[in-house]
């Protein structure tokens, strides 16, 4: 492995995957494998008898090598809520997480790890998303949905994973509103505030191509 990064978000349905699976296009035109995980979901469906997850189905997908479904989602829960409450009776083990990790880095030069709604949002009874983080080691990258409320959640955020002692790499708007008011004016304004690179626009998009939203990133 090369490059690693861990995909955090302001909150829930804000964009994560659109933003992993663009990354991952975006390393795979630099000429570099890319693998990713996304460790932990719920609301997952049943497929032939066992939890999918359709994030962590598409993060499987795009990867520059095949890998097998337990490695990329670990932890797939059926009931649509907080992961703590879904996975009561199989908690997340960090210690699990970290081992399919470690099997990732083997496999690609660039490992992307999504994480699940929120930089706080409770995994199993005593640890959140931000210990998994911190478990990982990786540079952290935000994804912000533009939105009403937006500049407050991302300050939140972003001085949450300073404070962590991660390193931020970046942040990424993706445009969920369309008819937003100001749009333009929330992200010149979140550019301003927020002390690190801004990687890309993600714009709204009625049926999603990654391959047009890969070319909307630049990271260093």
């Amino acid at each position: 492995m090369e490059k690693g990064y861990f995909i955090t978000g302001t909150d829930t349905n804000v964009g994560k995957t659109w933003a992993t699976v663009a990354l991952m296009r975006y390393f795979k035109q630099q000429g570099k494998s890319v693998v990713g995980m996304k460790p932990v979901a719920s609301g997952c469906f049943i497929e032939q008898g066992m939890p999918r997850n359709l994030d962590a189905l598409l993060i499987q997908k795009n990867a520059s090598v095949q890998v097998s479904y337990d490695v990329v989602n670990p932890y797939a829960y059926q009931l649509p809520v907080a992961p703590h409450i879904a996975g009561m009776k199989n908690p997340v083990e960090l210690a699990n997480v970290l081992a399919k990790f470690e099997q990732l880095k083997t496999l690609a030069d660039v490992v992307l790890v999504e994480g699940v709604g929120g930089w706080y949002a409770p995994i199993n009874n005593h640890q959140d998303v931000s210990d998994l983080a911190l478990a990982l080691g990786l540079p952290v990258i935000l994804v912000v949905a533009i939105k009403l409320g937006c500049i407050n959640h991302a300050k939140l955020t972003f001085q949450a994973i300073v404070r962590s002692g991660l390193v931020c790499a970046g942040w990424i708007a993706v445009c969920t509103e369309p008819e937003l008011l100001c749009l333009d004016s929330n992200i010149q304004t979140l550019n301003a505030l927020l002390n690190t690179p801004m990687l890309g626009v993600l714009p709204f998009m009625e049926s999603v191509d990654f391959d047009i939203l890969s070319t909307q990133l630049t990271l260093c």
